[in-house]
């Protein structure tokens, strides 16, 4: 989709910023009101109160206070891609941040490459490469996944078994939610029988899809999890590592405030869940820090790629490599088992310091996208980060 026909008829000096309503929605409307911007969401109906009400912009004594100026109500959020929301977008001016939820909710990741008029901030053609698998939301024929990116950049992950017969070693089989199936349903197991007992016994129980045998079957990992929460700008050519965090999930974090006795118990009655929840905030050591970077760098180099991006443009802005720190052979090593190429869940990440080392004080994603965008109009330079 040609960036200058997107940006046709726009009035720069007006921008809006915008996003679905949902995963990082306020991150982003807080960091473009803070930055000048005005904002919007599109909002699905019975989920609007969050933007539409609690943090709605408003006049209080002198001041104002919230950070969602504008709300589009819409039936359920893949309506966004409907002519006229899309007409209201544009005439808004609105420079679109998408996060998981818009590529969640969509039908397939083709109409919105395709059929969504707005200018995105960000690569719209490499979201689908976050897909695990040749999955049926594949609809533009592309096998190349987050797998072949992260080896292609030479990043440590864990080993991948072609199938359950292979497996000899702890393993996290990565199974879809049977009600949401953009929801994690990950279960261990350690061999091919207690693959198919706890799968068969999942799947009985209503708790992964009836496909969970063509799920994903993965090393586990053990190590302390941390998401480490980058930023690529292509108008400075600079990386930056804007925070890191670590995935809160229930009802993991339950289990793991009881006692090896309480587990044992509990495991019998409540089964184990891996659903996010939310984030905390984390930090690594700084011995570590360098090692981050230059797994970020390499990762930037393999989305620039032909294999991975024909336009040779690659990553623009916010992305995420989630793994683990592991401790072995007296070292510390990184191994990353999943990634997000756009705007994390995760606004607390501007409780570390990392970009506070760098710009002097904390930043949210959201403020460093909104630093972008403005730089890039300062710059007549929005063909750089927009899609």
């Amino acid at each position: 989709m040609n960036s200058s026909n997107l940006l046709s008829g726009y009035d720069i000096k007006k921008l809006t910023i915008g996003a679905l309503g949902g995963h990082s929605a306020l991150d982003v409307c807080h960091g473009a009101k803070k930055l000048g911007f005005n904002t919007v969401v599109v909002a699905q109906e019975g989920r609007e109160k969050t933007y539409d009400n609690y943090f709605k912009t408003r006049a209080r004594s002198r001041s104002q206070i919230g950070c969602v100026d504008s709300v589009i109500k819409v039936p359920k959020f893949n309506n966004v891609l409907d002519e006229a929301v899309q007409k209201q977008l544009r005439g808004l001016n609105t420079i679109f941040i998408h996060n998981r939820y818009f590529w969640t909710y969509v039908d397939n990741f083709a109409a919105v490459e395709n059929d969504f008029h707005v200018p995105i901030f960000g690569s719209r053609s490499l979201l689908k490469l976050e897909e695990r698998d040749g999955s049926a939301r594949l609809t533009t024929g592309q096998p190349y996944n987050q797998y072949h990116l992260l080896a292609d950049a030479g990043i440590r992950t864990p080993k991948i078994f072609k199938n359950a017969a292979e497996i000899d070693r702890l393993c996290i089989v990565k199974a879809s939610e049977a009600k949401r199936g953009y929801e994690r349903a990950f279960f261990l197991a350690s061999s091919k029988q207690g693959w198919e007992t706890e799968g068969s016994h999942l799947e009985k129980e209503g708790a992964v899809n009836a496909d969970w045998r063509s799920a994903t079957i993965e090393e586990f990992i053990v190590g302390a999890p941390v998401n480490f929460n980058f930023f690529y700008s292509p108008l400075t050519g600079e990386l930056e590592l804007l925070g890191t965090d670590t995935r809160r999930q229930t009802n993991l974090d339950g289990f793991l405030r009881m006692t090896a006795d309480q587990q044992h118990v509990a495991a019998k009655h409540v089964p184990l869940k891996m659903i996010e929840t939310g984030h905390i905030a984390c930090t690594i050591k700084e011995s570590l820090v360098e090692k981050a970077f230059a797994m970020g760098e390499q990762f930037v180099k393999a989305t620039q790629r032909s294999k991975c991006d024909p336009t040779g443009r690659g990553i623009i802005g916010p992305f995420a490599l989630q793994g683990a720190v592991t401790a072995e052979e007296g070292r510390e090593d990184i191994v990353i088992f999943d990634v997000s190429l756009r705007i994390p869940g995760s606004p607390g990440t501007r409780s570390t310091p990392y970009s506070g080392y760098l710009y002097g004080e904390p930043l949210s994603v959201g403020e460093r996208v909104a630093m972008e965008i403005r730089q890039a109009v300062a710059e007549k330079a929005l063909e750089k980060i927009i899609t």
